[in-house]
Formats: C-alpha cells, sequence, structure tokens
C-alpha cells in the first residue's frame, strides 16, 4: 500500500494530500458545527422546560384560589405546549403536591429528589424524555420541581443540520479533488518543463539549457544548478573532444615520419653510414613519441589525482635544485637563476605536501618553458613566503604571450600564435596547471608581448 503510494506521481500525491488534509479540516469543522448546535439546542430546550415548568406552579400557587384539575386543563390547552410536556412538584418530605404525569413515566429517583432540594442543579435524559429538577419558592413555603418533555422539533433540526453536513462535507471532497489537482498541475508544471527539456538533451545537444524562470524559488534555483551542470559538462565534452582530435593529431605526427623514413629506407640498399643516419631520425622521432606517450599520461594521471593521495612532505626548494640539475644535463646552454627571499627565514616555510616527481615535472616545464622562448635562453626563479603560501615565481624576457593566447594556453595542444618557430606539443602548461591544482594550488600567469612572461606558483605549506 505505501509502496504504492510513493510509486504514484508527485500531481497524484500532492492532490490526494491536499485531500486528505482539507478532508480533515472539513471533518473537524462539520463535526464542531454539530455537536455544538445540539449542545445549544439541548441547553434551551431545558430552558423552556424549566420556564413551562414554574409558568404552571406560578398558577398553582398564586394568592387565588385555583384547582388543580383547571391548572392541568389549561396546561393541556396551552397552544405552545412542549411536546409531551412533564411535570411534578414534590414538597421537602418527597410528597407529590402536584402531577401532570398521570402514568408516572417520569421516575424520581430519593438520590435525585436529595440533589435539587440540595440545591444542585440537575438535568438528564430519561429514554426520549429530557428532565430538569429545579426549586420552586413560595412566600410559605418551599417545592422540587420537575419538569419533562421531548424534543421532536430540536431532534427534527438536527437530523437536517446533519444531512447538510453530511452532502457539504462531500462536495467539499469533490471540490478539493479538482481544485487540488488544478493547483498540483499548476505547481509541479516547472518541473515536467524541466523534465521534457531534460529528455530534449543528448550528447549531441548539450548546448540545450533548461528554463530558469524567475530563478529565485526552489525550481528556479535547481534549473540553474542544472544549468551549470550542463555548462560543465559541455566544456568537459569539448575538451575531451579537442584533446582526443589533438592527440590523434600529435601521434600521427611522428608516426607517419617514421613510417615515411623506413620506406624509402627499405626501396635500395645504403651504405652503413646513411643507414646510421636514417636510423638516428627514426629514433629521435621515436623519442619524441615516448615523451609526448609520456606527457599524455601525466595528464591524464593528474587530472584524476585525488588530493588526498599526495601525502608526502617535501621540500620545495630541494625540487627546485633537482628540476634545475636535470635541465643543465641535456641543455647546457640554459640558465636558471634560483633566489631565496628575505620572507624565508625558516625551512618548515618551505615544507609542503605531495608527490615530489609530479612538481618536478610541473617545475621542469616552467624551468623549460622560460628558456626555450627567451632569447637570451635564462629564467629567474624566486622562492618567497606570503601567509599560508609559498610562492615560486618564474620570470623570463622571452617573447611573451598575446592577450587572446593568454586566455587559451591552459588548453591542451594549443600553442601561441608566436611560438611556431619552437618545438613542442601544447601539453606542458596545462600538465604544469593540473599538477599544481591536484596539490590544491594555484597559478598565475601574467605577460606582455615582445618583453617576457611571469608566472606564479603558489602552493600551501604546512600550518
Amino acid at each position: 500500500m505505501f509502496l504504492e503510494i510513493f510509486r504514484m506521481q508527485i500531481r497524484t500525491r500532492l492532490t490526494l494530500q491536499f485531500l486528505l488534509s482539507g478532508g480533515i479540516i472539513m471533518i473537524i469543522a462539520s463535526s464542531a458545527i454539530y455537536f455544538s448546535t445540539a449542545g445549544f439546542r439541548t441547553n434551551d430546550f431545558y430552558n423552556q422546560i424549566r420556564n413551562s415548568a414554574v409558568s404552571t406552579a406560578n398558577l398553582l400557587f398564586n394568592e387565588y384560589e385555583v384547582d388543580a384539575k383547571r391548572v392541568l386543563r389549561i396546561e393541556k390547552d396551552n397552544p405552545f405546549k412542549l411536546h409531551n410536556a412533564r411535570l411534578a412538584i414534590l414538597n421537602f418530605n418527597y410528597d407529590t403536591i402536584y402531577r401532570s404525569d398521570e402514568n408516572s413515566e417520569i421516575k424520581i429517583s430519593r438520590s435525585i429528589f436529595n440533589q435539587v432540594k440540595s440545591g444542585s442543579k440537575v438535568a438528564y435524559k430519561q429514554d426520549s424524555y429530557q428532565v430538569i429538577g429545579t426549586l420552586y419558592f413560595t412566600n410559605y413555603d418551599r417545592f422540587v420541581i420537575f419538569s419533562a418533555a421531548v424534543d421532536t422539533e430540536g431532534a427534527a433540526h438536527l437530523n437536517e443540520l446533519k444531512i447538510i453536513l453530511v452532502f457539504v462535507c462531500c462536495l467539499s471532497f469533490v471540490l478539493f479533488f479538482i481544485v487540488g489537482w488544478f493547483y498540483s498541475g499548476r505547481a509541479i508544471k516547472p518541473i515536467s518543463d524541466v523534465v521534457k527539456k531534460v529528455e530534449e538533451i543528448s550528447i549531441t545537444s548539450l548546448n540545450l539549457r533548461v528554463f530558469e524562470g524567475n530563478g529565485t524559488d526552489e525550481i528556479g534555483r535547481l534549473a540553474k544548478t542544472f544549468n551549470k551542470m550542463l555548462e560543465r559538462l559541455e566544456d568537459s565534452f569539448a575538451t575531451q573532444k579537442n584533446f582526443i582530435a589533438n592527440a590523434s593529431h600529435e601521434l600521427r605526427t611522428p608516426l607517419t615520419s617514421i613510417n615515411g623514413q623506413l620506406e624509402v629506407l627499405m626501396m635500395k640498399d645504403r651504405s652503413a653510414g646513411e643507414y646510421k643516419v636514417q636510423v638516428q631520425s627514426v629514433l629521435d622521432d621515436i623519442k619524441s613519441l615516448i615523451d609526448l606517450s609520456n606527457r599524455l599520461l601525466l595528464l591524464a594521471r593528474t587530472s584524476a589525482e585525488n588530493p588526498m593521495s599526495l601525502n608526502n612532505r617535501i621540500r620545495i626548494d630541494e625540487v627546485l635544485w633537482l628540476a634545475r640539475e636535470e635541465i643543465k644535463k641535456y641543455n647546457t646552454d640554459y640558465r636558471i637563476n634560483i633566489s631565496l627571499d628575505n620572507s624565508l627565514t625558516d625551512s618548515d616555510q618551505m615544507v609542503i605536501i605531495g608527490d615530489d616527481y609530479l612538481l618536478k615535472v610541473a617545475i621542469l616545464n616552467l624551468m623549460e618553458n622560460g628558456c626555450k622562448y627567451s632569447t637570451n635562453q635564462i629564467v629567474d626563479v624566486r622562492l618567497h613566503h606570503a601567509k599560508q603560501w609559498i610562492e615560486v615565481v618564474f620570470e623570463d624576457t622571452g617573447i611573451g604571450i598575446s592577450e587572446v593566447d593568454l586566455r587559451k594556453v591552459f588548453e591542451p595542444f594549443y600553442r601561441g600564435s608566436n611560438s611556431n618557430l619552437v618545438p613542442g606539443y601544447g601539453i606542458g602548461l596545462p600538465l604544469t596547471r593540473q599538477i599544481i591544482k591536484s596539490h590544491n594550488g594555484k597559478i598565475e600567469l601574467s605577460s606582455q608581448l615582445g618583453k617576457g612572461t611571469q608566472l606564479v606558483v603558489s602552493l600551501p605549506v604546512i600550518a
């Protein structure tokens, strides 16, 4: 049962909840109206019985001599007499003075008599009769009056009221269902629109967006969140698509070169020297292919790297010196000047948490780029401490980067328009940024065309 309710559509559930809430309110309100009316009617009828009894008693105990039989006849002929009205008057000795109840249908027990005699107001039901007992005082004595009647008119009115309330409740249930169905439909229409729009979105149409409405209510915020997710997905798919296309192109170039060289080599017999030259050329292409593959693997690794897994204590200055020495092995013409700022007063200010190999790869890329794109092949590296960060600044006086290229240099395989004469793949900076990001760091780039470039890498130090 409950499982079926949970499987219902939201509109059906909202309608049933609206119907249930409204129905409960109507039942409570109708019950309150009925019982309060019944209570008021009962009290009013008891007052009528008492007043009628007092009037009859006044006829009996006035200053003139009145015959009891005549009073009984007057009471019977009264056009305003209550239905099945009965009256009994007793003195304080429990003796009956007057009784219009000829068949003694109204039973008066001694205990009830004593309650009225002591001054208590007594009202009760006996079969279909409503009975009330009250004290009556004359100038000479005191009496106990018991009067009773059947409230046929009140019962008929209450029965009519009950029928009306039941009809109103049933009609209200129908109206609650109709109104609930209508308003729940209007309430969930934005959600239905979102669902329809989402159903239209696929991998080939990630550019579509969900209507955000006013953007301030819950559905608007949901649509905003979903649109932001679509933007991220679209960017990810575009990046992945470009990455695959560029990677395929970059891998195909050395493979095509190797294939062409080997085909030319196989066309005819050559001397040992010629074979050696051709094999060396093929070997260079293979090294280039291996280097590109390693960079692609590193880029993929750092994209999926969890920063929590990088938990080694590292001295960043030691990584800088190791990277400098490694570059000098293969590029003796490169000059890398490393300096420590006066803000570094303690070796603990240079300790970070991370992966020393990945950080060395990132620093190697930045040092190599600084030297490679500078006419004097010099890069200055400064290390200084700033609050909870250790900052490494790389500066060169090279060809610089234009404003247009600055927005794209961190995209994989993108190369600046003025870097065509310098060999490279366009993977170094994206790989470096990904490594720094995986270490909870940040990288900032500023450059002026023809004047040089400055790169600032900020890494959190151990608190």
